[in-house]
């Protein structure tokens, strides 16, 4: 076996094994995975919720509800897909929550003439989708996941995954090329 074979093959040992220790009520185990993955779970938050305090508290909130409940996590190699699920729930949860609390004040005008695309922001494109589509584009081009792991991740089929994306892409297509699709996905 090849030093890369051999490397990954500690590292998933590794995981386990802490993963284990966790399940069985090791808090610094427990502490040890989430930090190992506190950098991730930050920029997957950000690119879905933005606001640094929605990210403080979706990540808090995934940390409490993983501890909680690490001892139905049936496969330990499975641990950071499944603390990301949880992570994207949360996130989508406090968006649902602003949702209901947005400002009138605070919406965009839709009264643009010409487009500025020097101020368009390709994350505010992605901010426009529904949801499952929103996660799937910060996973996939955000994060760099495979979508194998988007589709374990989001309990989706990976074909499913795929057509989704494929829609997506064309969605932002259309939002960034007609300004008239510039609207408030409230």
């Amino acid at each position: 076996m090849s030093g890369k074979g051999t490397e990954v093959l500690q590292v998933e040992t590794e995981v386990t094994e802490e993963v284990r220790r966790a399940q069985a009520g090791d808090k610094d185990a427990f502490i040890h995975l989430v930090k190992e993955l506190e950098l991730q779970m930050y920029t997957v938050a950000k690119a879905i919720v933005k606001k640094d305090e929605d990210c403080a508290d979706a990540m808090q909130e995934t940390a409490l509800k993983a501890y909680q409940s690490i001892g139905g996590l049936k496969e330990p190699l499975f641990f950071k897909t499944w603390l990301l699920r949880i992570l994207i729930n949360e996130c989508n949860l406090i968006l649902r929550k602003r949702a209901k609390s947005v400002v009138m004040a605070e919406l965009p005008s839709l009264h643009r003439e010409s487009p500025d695309y020097e101020h368009i922001d390709l994350r505010e494109a992605v901010y426009q989708l529904e949801e499952i589509s929103r996660n799937i584009i910060i996973l996939h081009y955000f994060q760099d996941l495979p979508l194998s792991q988007i589709a374990d991740i989001l309990e989706l089929s990976e074909g499913a995954i795929k057509t989704r994306l494929h829609r997506a892409r064309k969605s932002l297509y259309q939002w960034l090329a007609d300004p008239a699709e510039r609207k408030v996905n409230v």
